[in-house]
């Protein structure tokens, strides 16, 4: 499936403005559930319709996966990195619960971090892409688009305005999704000044397009 961006922003405007309005507000969280469902694996949704992540994965190589690209990232980071932020976001701040990650998880994955990997140097992600369990990394974004389909689903109009609290930051925080690093710590920054319908737009669907979008680039330049 060819990602094609003009539609996808087509999408994203009517998203937001669908979601603002109470007259077109289930409109829009049906629209929403539609984006989602493109940037994750079929298991997320059930069904059998094609989506860009799936796609990401058709005939990769592991070896491709695992290349850093000239902007010293690789698919698995970009995988980590938004699964990892979709995880905090929609759990902890839009649904007041706990992560999907968790020590069991982090010894599935065979990786030290937990932050969603914005201050790593380039030896940092190259050692991460020796270590990480590709499998379980699927598995923990499949998990994580389930939970996130799930808050989705029990959304009301009156949330989309509800803001980030300090509490939500500092929970994300003692879960380890950011590290005492400017370029990590700044993200905290980012979100701080956002409402759940903010988040939605960035991080949960813009944002993952973006990197979805890096992984294509670099399995075109480098699966021959």
């Amino acid at each position: 499936m060819l990602f094609e961006a003009r539609i996808w922003n087509g999408n994203q405007k009517k998203l937001g403005i669908l979601l603002l309005d109470q007259k077109t507000f289930n409109k829009g969280k049906d629209l929403l559930l539609e984006m989602h469902s493109l940037l994750h694996d079929k298991k997320v949704y059930k069904n059998n319709t094609d989506t860009y992540y799936i796609s990401l994965w058709e005939n990769l190589k592991d070896e491709t996966c695992r290349i850093i690209s000239s902007k010293e990232t690789s698919i698995l980071w970009n995988i980590w990195h938004i699964t990892r932020i979709e995880d905090f976001i929609s759990n902890i701040i839009m649904a007041n619960k706990e992560t999907i990650f968790n020590e069991e998880i982090q010894s599935k994955l065979n990786i030290t971090i937990k932050d969603s990997g914005n201050a790593m140097e380039y030896y940092d992600i190259e050692l991460f892409n020796k270590s990480i369990n590709i499998k379980a990394l699927k598995d923990y974004r499949v998990n994580v688009g389930k939970s996130t389909k799930k808050i989705i689903e029990s959304l009301e109009y009156s949330d989309m305005k509800i803001k980030v609290t300090k509490d939500q930051l500092e929970k994300i925080k003692q879960n380890g999704g950011v590290i005492r690093d400017p370029r990590s710590m700044g993200l905290l920054d980012f979100w701080g000044k956002k409402d759940i319908f903010g988040l939605i737009m960035m991080p949960i669907t813009r944002h993952q397009t973006v990197h979805l979008n890096d992984c294509f680039k670099i399995k075109e330049k480098y699966n021959k």
